[in-house]
Protein backbone atom coordinates (compact mmCIF):
# COMPACT_ATOMS: atom_id res chain seq x y z
CA UNK A 1 0.00 0.00 0.00
CA UNK A 2 2.85 2.51 0.24
CA UNK A 3 2.76 3.01 -3.37
CA UNK A 4 -0.73 4.65 -3.34
CA UNK A 5 -1.37 8.14 -2.13
CA UNK A 6 -1.94 8.59 1.58
CA UNK A 7 -5.59 9.81 0.84
CA UNK A 8 -5.96 6.57 -0.63
CA UNK A 9 -4.62 4.45 1.64
CA UNK A 10 -6.29 6.08 4.75
CA UNK A 11 -9.82 5.46 2.99
CA UNK A 12 -9.13 2.03 2.07
CA UNK A 13 -7.90 1.46 5.91
CA UNK A 14 -10.66 3.10 6.81
CA UNK A 15 -13.26 0.88 4.78
CA UNK A 16 -11.32 -2.01 6.50
CA UNK A 17 -11.71 -0.94 9.63
CA UNK A 18 -15.39 -0.20 9.42
CA UNK A 19 -16.10 -3.39 7.86
CA UNK A 20 -14.24 -5.38 10.38
CA UNK A 21 -15.68 -3.89 12.92
CA UNK A 22 -19.47 -4.36 10.92
CA UNK A 23 -18.58 -8.45 10.48
CA UNK A 24 -17.32 -8.13 14.52
CA UNK A 25 -20.85 -7.86 15.60
CA UNK A 26 -22.59 -10.16 13.41
CA UNK A 27 -20.27 -13.24 14.48
CA UNK A 28 -20.86 -12.01 17.69
CA UNK A 29 -24.57 -12.33 17.14
CA UNK A 30 -23.99 -15.54 15.04
CA UNK A 31 -21.63 -17.39 17.31
CA UNK A 32 -23.95 -16.46 20.43
CA UNK A 33 -27.12 -18.06 18.87
CA UNK A 34 -25.00 -21.02 17.86
CA UNK A 35 -23.91 -21.56 21.63
CA UNK A 36 -27.66 -20.89 22.75
CA UNK A 37 -29.16 -23.09 20.37
CA UNK A 38 -30.81 -20.44 18.33
CA UNK A 39 -31.52 -19.80 15.07
CA UNK A 40 -28.62 -18.29 13.39
CA UNK A 41 -30.87 -16.96 9.87
CA UNK A 42 -34.64 -16.51 11.63
CA UNK A 43 -35.12 -13.82 14.00
CA UNK A 44 -34.64 -10.50 15.07
CA UNK A 45 -31.01 -9.46 17.03
CA UNK A 46 -32.39 -9.35 21.17
CA UNK A 47 -31.31 -8.18 24.57
CA UNK A 48 -29.92 -11.78 26.04
CA UNK A 49 -31.43 -10.68 29.29
CA UNK A 50 -34.62 -9.14 28.61
CA UNK A 51 -35.39 -10.40 24.97
CA UNK A 52 -36.36 -6.88 23.47
CA UNK A 53 -35.83 -6.73 20.00
CA UNK A 54 -32.88 -4.42 19.53
CA UNK A 55 -33.40 -1.30 17.22
CA UNK A 56 -31.26 -0.05 14.62
CA UNK A 57 -29.44 2.74 17.28
CA UNK A 58 -28.45 -0.37 19.33
CA UNK A 59 -26.71 -2.24 16.60
CA UNK A 60 -23.98 0.39 15.50
CA UNK A 61 -20.92 -1.70 16.21
CA UNK A 62 -18.62 -0.18 18.95
CA UNK A 63 -20.57 2.99 19.12
CA UNK A 64 -23.82 1.54 20.42
CA UNK A 65 -21.78 0.30 23.47
CA UNK A 66 -19.93 3.45 24.25
CA UNK A 67 -23.21 5.56 24.28
CA UNK A 68 -25.47 3.35 26.01
CA UNK A 69 -22.69 3.10 28.43
CA UNK A 70 -22.69 -0.71 28.43
CA UNK A 71 -26.44 -0.97 29.28
CA UNK A 72 -29.26 -2.37 27.37
CA UNK A 73 -31.87 0.47 26.54
CA UNK A 74 -34.87 -1.45 27.74
CA UNK A 75 -33.88 -3.08 30.67
CA UNK A 76 -30.78 -1.43 31.97
CA UNK A 77 -28.84 -4.81 32.98
CA UNK A 78 -25.41 -4.95 31.98
CA UNK A 79 -24.47 -5.78 28.62
CA UNK A 80 -20.69 -8.05 28.45
CA UNK A 81 -18.18 -6.20 26.92
CA UNK A 82 -17.37 -9.04 24.68
CA UNK A 83 -19.21 -7.35 22.31
CA UNK A 84 -17.15 -4.26 22.11
CA UNK A 85 -14.12 -6.05 22.48
CA UNK A 86 -14.36 -8.70 19.73
CA UNK A 87 -16.09 -5.37 17.31
CA UNK A 88 -12.78 -3.80 17.92
CA UNK A 89 -10.37 -7.14 17.38
CA UNK A 90 -11.91 -7.80 14.24
CA UNK A 91 -11.76 -4.29 13.24
CA UNK A 92 -7.98 -4.02 13.73
CA UNK A 93 -7.33 -7.64 12.54
CA UNK A 94 -9.18 -6.65 8.98
CA UNK A 95 -6.46 -3.40 8.93
CA UNK A 96 -3.78 -5.49 9.30
CA UNK A 97 -4.90 -8.41 6.84
CA UNK A 98 -5.30 -5.23 4.31
CA UNK A 99 -1.85 -3.19 5.22
CA UNK A 100 -0.49 -7.27 4.50
CA UNK A 101 -1.77 -8.11 1.64
CA UNK A 102 -3.12 -5.36 0.17
CA UNK A 103 -6.91 -5.09 -1.76
CA UNK A 104 -6.61 -8.57 -3.57
CA UNK A 105 -8.28 -11.67 -3.71
CA UNK A 106 -5.46 -13.26 -1.32
CA UNK A 107 -6.40 -10.54 1.71
CA UNK A 108 -10.24 -11.48 1.04
CA UNK A 109 -9.57 -15.03 1.80
CA UNK A 110 -8.12 -14.49 4.41
CA UNK A 111 -10.18 -11.90 5.59
CA UNK A 112 -12.63 -14.23 5.14
CA UNK A 113 -10.70 -17.18 6.74
CA UNK A 114 -10.49 -14.52 9.82
CA UNK A 115 -14.39 -14.50 10.38
CA UNK A 116 -15.10 -18.14 10.76
CA UNK A 117 -12.09 -18.56 13.05
CA UNK A 118 -13.55 -16.09 15.18
CA UNK A 119 -17.18 -17.53 15.01
CA UNK A 120 -15.73 -20.63 16.00
CA UNK A 121 -13.49 -19.58 18.72
CA UNK A 122 -16.48 -17.62 20.30
CA UNK A 123 -18.19 -20.93 20.41
CA UNK A 124 -15.90 -22.79 21.81
CA UNK A 125 -14.95 -20.14 24.27
CA UNK A 126 -19.04 -20.42 25.14
CA UNK A 127 -19.43 -24.32 24.82
CA UNK A 128 -16.24 -26.23 25.00
CA UNK A 129 -17.15 -27.41 21.03
CA UNK A 130 -15.91 -26.34 17.49
CA UNK A 131 -19.31 -26.90 15.64
CA UNK A 132 -18.30 -29.12 12.10
CA UNK A 133 -20.44 -26.05 10.52
CA UNK A 134 -17.29 -23.80 10.51
CA UNK A 135 -14.44 -26.15 9.60
CA UNK A 136 -16.71 -27.24 6.40
CA UNK A 137 -17.15 -23.49 5.47
CA UNK A 138 -13.58 -22.63 6.20
CA UNK A 139 -12.30 -25.95 3.62
CA UNK A 140 -15.10 -25.01 1.08
CA UNK A 141 -13.91 -21.56 1.29
CA UNK A 142 -9.75 -22.64 0.06
CA UNK A 143 -11.19 -24.63 -1.97
CA UNK A 144 -13.26 -22.06 -3.66
CA UNK A 145 -10.30 -19.60 -3.63
CA UNK A 146 -7.99 -21.58 -4.68
CA UNK A 147 -8.23 -20.57 -8.68
CA UNK A 148 -7.82 -16.65 -7.09
CA UNK A 149 -4.24 -16.80 -5.85
CA UNK A 150 -1.09 -15.82 -7.87
CA UNK A 151 0.20 -19.10 -7.07
CA UNK A 152 -0.78 -21.92 -9.61
CA UNK A 153 -3.85 -24.21 -8.13
CA UNK A 154 -2.18 -27.08 -8.53
CA UNK A 155 1.01 -26.12 -5.94
CA UNK A 156 -1.41 -24.63 -3.86
CA UNK A 157 -3.76 -27.75 -3.29
CA UNK A 158 -0.87 -30.06 -3.17
CA UNK A 159 1.00 -27.75 -0.58
CA UNK A 160 -2.91 -27.34 1.36
CA UNK A 161 -2.99 -31.04 1.78
CA UNK A 162 0.32 -31.73 2.75
CA UNK A 163 0.15 -29.14 5.42
CA UNK A 164 -3.25 -30.57 6.32
CA UNK A 165 -3.25 -34.17 6.67
CA UNK A 166 0.97 -33.42 8.36
CA UNK A 167 -0.35 -31.35 11.31
CA UNK A 168 -3.89 -32.91 11.98
CA UNK A 169 -2.55 -36.22 11.18
CA UNK A 170 0.59 -35.80 13.68
CA UNK A 171 -1.22 -34.40 16.40
CA UNK A 172 -4.17 -36.81 16.28
CA UNK A 173 -1.30 -39.53 17.10
CA UNK A 174 0.09 -37.95 19.34
CA UNK A 175 -2.70 -37.03 21.16
CA UNK A 176 -4.48 -40.98 20.72
CA UNK A 177 -0.61 -42.10 22.41
CA UNK A 178 -1.29 -39.52 25.51
CA UNK A 179 -4.82 -39.95 25.76
CA UNK A 180 -3.68 -44.16 26.28
CA UNK A 181 -0.80 -43.51 28.45
CA UNK A 182 -2.72 -40.64 31.02
CA UNK A 183 -6.49 -42.34 30.50
CA UNK A 184 -7.95 -38.89 29.43
CA UNK A 185 -8.39 -36.91 26.67
CA UNK A 186 -5.37 -34.40 25.62
CA UNK A 187 -6.85 -32.58 22.56
CA UNK A 188 -10.70 -32.65 21.16
CA UNK A 189 -11.84 -33.89 17.85
CA UNK A 190 -12.34 -30.38 17.06
CA UNK A 191 -9.47 -28.87 17.50
CA UNK A 192 -7.72 -31.90 14.85
CA UNK A 193 -10.01 -30.60 12.47
CA UNK A 194 -9.12 -27.27 13.06
CA UNK A 195 -5.23 -28.24 12.50
CA UNK A 196 -6.31 -29.72 9.40
CA UNK A 197 -8.57 -26.56 8.19
CA UNK A 198 -6.08 -24.20 8.92
CA UNK A 199 -3.51 -26.89 7.39
CA UNK A 200 -5.07 -26.18 4.25
CA UNK A 201 -4.27 -22.60 3.94
CA UNK A 202 -0.89 -22.52 5.22
CA UNK A 203 0.79 -25.38 4.06
CA UNK A 204 3.33 -27.65 6.08
CA UNK A 205 5.87 -25.30 6.99
CA UNK A 206 4.15 -22.26 7.94
CA UNK A 207 1.65 -25.04 9.44
CA UNK A 208 4.32 -26.19 11.93
CA UNK A 209 5.14 -22.62 12.82
CA UNK A 210 1.33 -22.70 13.72
CA UNK A 211 1.47 -25.40 15.48
CA UNK A 212 4.56 -24.27 17.78
CA UNK A 213 2.57 -20.46 17.97
CA UNK A 214 -0.93 -22.23 19.06
CA UNK A 215 0.88 -24.49 21.98
CA UNK A 216 2.80 -21.44 23.63
CA UNK A 217 -0.74 -19.03 23.21
CA UNK A 218 -2.77 -21.94 24.89
CA UNK A 219 -0.26 -22.58 27.94
CA UNK A 220 -0.50 -18.76 27.98
CA UNK A 221 -4.45 -18.67 28.50
CA UNK A 222 -3.54 -21.41 30.92
CA UNK A 223 -1.61 -18.73 33.02
CA UNK A 224 -3.54 -15.93 32.43
CA UNK A 225 -7.36 -17.58 32.96
CA UNK A 226 -6.30 -20.02 35.85
CA UNK A 227 -7.68 -22.73 35.07
CA UNK A 228 -6.90 -26.09 34.32
CA UNK A 229 -8.67 -27.09 31.40
CA UNK A 230 -9.43 -24.13 28.38
CA UNK A 231 -11.03 -24.26 25.20
CA UNK A 232 -7.90 -25.10 22.52
CA UNK A 233 -9.82 -23.34 19.38
CA UNK A 234 -9.00 -19.12 20.40
CA UNK A 235 -5.49 -20.60 21.04
CA UNK A 236 -5.03 -21.95 17.36
CA UNK A 237 -7.22 -19.10 15.68
CA UNK A 238 -4.85 -16.73 17.44
CA UNK A 239 -1.18 -18.67 16.42
CA UNK A 240 -3.19 -19.01 12.51
CA UNK A 241 -3.80 -15.20 12.70
CA UNK A 242 -0.42 -14.10 13.50
CA UNK A 243 1.14 -17.06 10.96
CA UNK A 244 -1.01 -15.47 8.13
CA UNK A 245 0.56 -11.72 8.89
CA UNK A 246 4.45 -12.87 9.79
CA UNK A 247 4.38 -17.13 8.95
CA UNK A 248 6.72 -16.86 5.62
CA UNK A 249 8.97 -14.31 7.35
CA UNK A 250 9.93 -16.09 10.16
CA UNK A 251 9.92 -19.48 8.10
CA UNK A 252 12.07 -17.88 5.47
CA UNK A 253 14.17 -16.48 8.32
CA UNK A 254 14.55 -19.55 9.94
CA UNK A 255 15.58 -21.60 6.71
CA UNK A 256 18.68 -18.86 6.15
CA UNK A 257 19.82 -20.13 9.23
CA UNK A 258 20.68 -23.73 8.50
Amino acid sequence: MLGQSLFLTIYILTIAFILGAIFGSFINCMAWRIANGESVTKGRSHCAVCGHPLGALDLVPIFSYIFLQGKCRYCGKKISPRYMIIELVMAVAFVAVVVRFDVTFEAMRYLVLICILMGLSLVDLDKYIIPDRFIIAGIVWWAVTLPLMEEPWQMQLKLGLIGAFAIAGGMLVLSLLFDKVMHKESLGGGDIKLFFMTGLYIGPWIGLFNLILACIAGIVFVIVLKQKKIPFGPAISLATFFSILFGCEVVNWYFTLL
